[in-house]
């Protein structure tokens, strides 16, 4: 084995540390210092000096997004703090009642609010042990969860080692994502290969995520977005606020959406209004969280055996329009299977044009016995792909 010099360790250690600070201020602050051709010189660069000493490609160098060998299976792990799920609510009614439930768990006492977008993806929790990731896992039953450390490496915008000074071990929570954007290339790629498209981001994430070859998984381009720290040991802080913050500081990609509310009716009017501005965003979201702010609070409100008490999700409704069927064409996959799609009247759903929409199989068609000049409703609820 060839031993490297001083000077080359120095330059592969300045190389690590370099491309890691350009792959936060790139996927995390989106504030790039260099152009990709400068960036990708010097990651060939690294990876040219890994394969000379590779006992010196530590697990968070930057050239460990790419992906490796196949695995045979996901390892089932433990979480070390359960990762409950929260109750939904659909209406404002709903939201007061949850008010009041708090303030009565708080004997009167008056709760501040937090106000979060509810990202459309999947659940992860990351573990940091001296400020690098050694594992990822995903939400699975609360308790236990698949370990998917491999697929999560592979997102860029995960920091494999922390900024600032974050506890020996720090356990985080976020939500894995998909763009449209990223959606609907490989959309047009599968379109270009005759196979079935892919419906919506959330669901073509979890899958993605599920995928035991993590180079597959480097060729496609997915996000996360942080928003809560584990209570462990040395890591309790005084309000969710406070929380935000510090995951921003240890270099995690914080949601910036997010909205302080002294009351309930402001809660209530600013999930109003991004009722439409949603459709603004690149992501999907399906509603909002709303959190009591207050960590002292939260302990006293507790949690029962599925839900935290001090936390709330408002679902949005499903977005519909109304338009005219013109048409109804077969889409011929890969494997020879036939779908039927719904040829429509130009309608305006959620922000864009919609022209097409998805009848899903024979059975459904004939279900809802649709016929050419029909008038129907075309919904959008978490797809990209509308459905009659």
């Amino acid at each position: 084995m060839t031993t490297p010099t001083p000077t080359q360790i120095r330059r592969i250690q300045a190389l690590q540390a370099e491309l890691s600070d350009h792959n936060h201020r790139y996927y995390v602050l989106a504030e790039p210092s260099i152009t990709d051709i400068e960036f990708d010189a010097l990651l060939h660069e690294l990876i040219e000096l890994e394969i000379q000493f590779p006992e010196y490609r530590s697990p968070d160098s930057p050239t460990q997004r790419v992906g490796g060998a196949p695995i045979e299976g996901f390892e089932t792990v433990a979480h070390a703090v359960p990762m409950l799920s929260i109750d939904n609510t659909y209406n404002a009614d709903e939201l007061r009642k949850f008010d009041e439930r708090t303030r009565k768990g708080l004997d009167g006492d008056s709760p501040a609010y937090l106000v979060e977008l509810k990202i459309d993806g999947v659940s992860m929790s990351l573990t940091y042990e001296n400020g690098v990731l050694v594992r990822a896992t995903t939400r699975g039953d609360g308790a236990y969860g698949d370990d998917v450390t491999a697929n999560v490496r592979t997102i860029k915008s995960v920091p494999l080692r922390l900024q600032g000074t974050p506890p020996d071990r720090l356990e985080v929570r976020g939500e894995v994502y998909m763009t449209h954007a990223e959606l609907i290339r490989l959309n047009r790629i599968r379109e270009k290969q005759g196979e079935q498209l892919y419906a919506n981001p959330r669901n073509t994430t979890a899958g993605t995520l599920k995928l035991l070859d993590s180079t597959t998984v480097a060729q496609r381009t997915l996000d996360i977005f942080l928003y809560d720290i584990a209570p462990l040991p040395g890591t309790q802080l005084e309000s969710h606020a406070q929380t935000l913050a510090h995951l921003a500081q240890y270099g995690f990609p914080v949601n910036l959406h997010t909205q302080p509310c002294a009351t309930i009716e402001e809660v209530i009017q600013h999930c109003d209004t991004w009722q439409e501005k949603r459709n603004d965003l690149d992501y999907e979201t399906d509603g909002m969280v709303i959190k009591v702010d207050n960590a002292e609070q939260r302990l006293r409100l507790g949690a029962t055996s599925k839900s935290p008490r001090w936390v709330i999700a408002y679902k949005f409704p499903a977005q519909v329009s109304t338009t005219i069927l013109e048409g109804i064409t077969v889409q011929v996959g890969k494997s020879g299977a036939l779908t039927p799609v719904a040829e429509l009247a130009p309608v305006q759903l959620a922000g864009t044009t919609v022209r097409r929409a998805s009848l899903y199989n024979f059975d459904d068609l004939a279900k809802k016995d649709l016929r050419i000049g029909d008038t129907v409703r075309v919904q959008k609820a978490g797809e990209i792909i509308p459905q009659v």
